[in-house]
């Protein structure tokens, strides 16, 4: 397995974590568990810890995190960076690749944002805290609403610039025979049907988050990709096409997936591909709760989450 790869982290302090770890991932990850148990607090985590290499990019991963969730209720509205800010408070993850800390400092009236990289530390005064957006392109996270469309057409420049276009195109063909290409026309992405191009918004969502999955998979070349409720409008009939699709790209692009799904035909999909690729760089793990309700997690690789589908073990 590539060594830039996340195989192991442990959450001292962000959102629902304390204290708490993980182990075992691989190239391609499904998360699994019920609801509100921290599946995408854990992907947060992960994706600020990947993503934060100056203190530019780790505000703007942790406003990224923010944004995700709150999407609906930021659209139209000027994004105040510093509150989003003070209200994540705190981060601090430790992985096999970095250590990454942020937290809010307030004392005798004056207020800091420290920040710790790897050991090297730095401090900003709130009134002297300087907002500059500054984006890893290799790292990208699709939110449980799917992109917007400026997400979506970033992705597909990377499409644009390795010459993909017909691979794209034949992908999504097998989607949806019924269509014959993707292009982005001004400011729209759009999807041509019987000659004519229309708005990718009326196929329905399904076909825009596997376009998006797609695009993001050649953007993020040499880095990781994080997927919240990857089924997102995806027909049941369509589940093994994507994961044939993830772990076949994934690996040609030497990309590091992470996705969440409540859905048991998800994970039956993704044991079932893995199997006929023979692809044995996956896992699955399953959020679950001990009687001191504290996160846990149960951690299957291929030859584990293969058996337990065949021995009909309930491992959701």
């Amino acid at each position: 397995m590539d060594g830039h790869f996340l195989t192991e982290i442990e959450i001292s302090q962000f959102k629902c974590f304390n204290g708490f770890k993980a182990s075992g991932f691989k190239r391609v990850n499904l998360i699994g568990g019920k609801n509100n148990i921290g599946k995408t607090a854990f992907m947060e985590a992960c994706f600020i810890n990947v993503r934060s290499v100056n203190v530019n990019t780790m505000i703007t991963a942790i406003a990224n995190t923010k944004g995700f969730r709150e999407s609906s209720n930021l659209l139209g509205k000027k994004i105040n960076i510093p509150e989003l800010l003070d209200t994540t408070r705190s981060h601090i993850s430790h992985s096999n690749l970095s250590s990454k800390v942020f937290t809010i400092l307030e004392k005798d009236g004056i207020k800091e944002y420290q920040f710790n990289f790897n050991g090297e530390s730095k401090a900003i005064n709130a009134k002297e805290l300087t907002i500059t957006y500054e984006r890893v392109a290799n790292v990208s996270f699709i939110n449980n609403s799917g992109w917007a469309d400026y997400s979506l057409i970033k992705a597909f420049q990377a499409i644009q610039k390795q010459d993909k276009e017909s691979e794209l195109n034949s992908y999504v063909r097998q989607f949806d025979d019924g269509i014959e290409s993707f292009k982005v026309i001004g400011d729209k992405p759009q999807c041509k049907t019987q000659g004519e191009y229309r708005d990718i918004t009326e196929f329905g969502d399904g076909l825009k988050h596997y376009i998006s999955i797609i695009c993001a998979l050649y953007q993020c070349t040499d880095g990781y990709l994080f997927i919240d409720e990857i089924d997102n409008g995806i027909h049941y009939s369509q589940l093994n096409r994507l994961w044939e699709l993830i772990l076949t790209l994934s690996k040609k692009n030497n990309c590091q997936v992470f996705a969440t799904t409540h859905s048991k035909e998800m994970l039956e999909a993704f044991a079932r591909v893995a199997k006929k690729l023979d692809e044995q760089e996956i896992s699955y793990t399953i959020f679950v709760k001990n009687k001191r309700q504290e996160i846990k997690t149960i951690s299957l690789d291929y030859e584990m989450l293969l058996e337990s589908m065949a021995q009909g073990h309930e491992v959701r």
